[in-house]
């Protein structure tokens, strides 16, 4: 069986694109991956084009050689746009060799350790602005099964915080803890945000709240000064979707800089590029837990990588989606006790509706992290995707 093409496709879902990949084989089987890279998504499909150049023809099925070689033939290897159009190549392999099969992708990792994975949500506090607004919202996420909430409560800040800055970010954060104790954990995101003094204040701040986590406190390139802000801040820290390879988390897990190590899998090159991240993060004794607030084909990917690997501990969801996502995508998971199931069906459990895609065409978006509108990252007749 070997392969024939490879397709991109390219839709919108309001904050960015979704980039998935099809690949087909000249059996009449196909898998789909995806590679979505917020705001450089005709970047990623035309490097995956550039891919497909060195993959036709070859067995579908040699999963493993086919990634070390297109590893191994970029001169200029690893950074988001390579790793991701790569990672979706594998995931498409996985899913196609999966069906082939007749089994789940997990089948073909080892077999299940679990049957779910416990998970936390993003996208909850969509157009949240002022401290009861986030209390209401969180206590709709608790309501809809969620036992983790995370989100960004630092508005457009950018390396300091002035003092009405920090005072507001500290009454959203006193808000939603005040709603979330005692029946889900509250996980705080940075996108890389602060100085090292001002991640030291924020994280004190939040530590003051039971924050289980703050993620990405300085903006990426330092991981020194990452751990540097661990050792003087009591907060738990969480960093790594900004890693690219197993190579990229040497340094990361030799520096001590974080206390969850959070590799997407799209992001690192596929499946097995995040088993091997979670397995270098189990020998030093740090909880794995995925960074995944893209699309689909990445959650189910993930879940997969989740079934067979003990030190994936929980799973980042996108709890709100656009309305469309059920017209695109069939999903074989299910929402339980706050935990998604594993996709049972042959191969990745996801398939993708072209004639529905072609709906929601590429439309270009900026990044909202630094301009006030953070939580405008959904429309207004948004819906929970997954809740009990």
């Amino acid at each position: 069986m070997k392969i024939v093409s490879l397709t991109p496709y390219i839709a919108d879902c309001f904050r960015t694109n979704w980039v998935f990949l099809k690949v087909e084989t000249d059996a009449g089987l196909y898998g789909w991956g995806e590679a979505s890279l917020e705001y450089r998504e005709k970047t990623v499909a035309e490097a995956m084009l550039e891919l497909g150049r060195g993959v036709i023809g070859r067995r579908a099925g040699d999963i493993e050689a086919i990634w070390q070689d297109a590893n191994r033939e970029v001169y200029f290897r690893g950074g988001p746009v390579y790793m991701s159009a790569l990672g979706a190549l594998e995931m498409a392999l996985w899913d196609i060799k999966g069906k082939a099969l007749g089994v789940p992708v997990y089948e073909l990792l080892g077999g299940r350790v679990r049957d779910s994975i416990q998970c936390y949500a993003n996208a909850w506090f969509a157009g949240a602005k002022k401290p009861e607004e986030f209390a209401q919202k969180a206590r709709t996420a608790i309501e809809a099964g969620y036992k983790g909430l995370k989100w960004d409560p630092f508005g457009s800040a950018y390396l300091d915080l002035t003092p009405e800055e920090f005072v507001t970010a500290e009454a959203c954060v006193a808000a939603v803890a005040e709603v979330v104790a005692g029946r889900a954990e509250l996980l705080i995101e940075g996108h890389g945000r602060f100085n090292v003094p001002t991640a030291v204040r924020a994280g004190d701040m939040l530590a003051a709240h039971n924050v289980g986590w703050f993620e990405e406190p300085l903006p990426p390139g330092n991981l020194d000064a990452v751990a540097d802000v661990r050792r003087r801040t009591k907060v738990p820290i969480a960093a790594g979707e900004r890693l690219y390879s197993r190579w990229d988390y040497v340094p990361f897990f030799a520096t001590r800089c974080a206390d969850f190590a959070q590799p997407d899998v799209t992001h690192v090159g596929g499946i097995a590029e995040l088993r091997r991240i979670s397995d270098m993060a189990e020998a030093q004794f740090l909880p794995c837990c995925p960074h995944n607030p893209c699309g689909p084909v990445a959650n189910a990917a993930t879940l997969h990588a989740a079934a067979a690997t003990l030190n994936i501990r929980r799973l980042e969801t996108m709890a709100t989606d656009v309305p469309w996502r059920a017209e695109v995508a069939r999903e074989d998971t299910d929402f339980i006790d706050g935990s998604l199931t594993i996709p049972n069906t042959p191969g990745l459990g996801v398939d993708i509706d072209i004639e529905a895609l072609a709906k929601h065409p590429y439309q270009p978006q900026d990044l909202r992290h630094y301009k006030g509108t953070l939580t405008d990252i959904r429309p207004a007749n948004a819906e929970y995707i997954f809740k009990k």
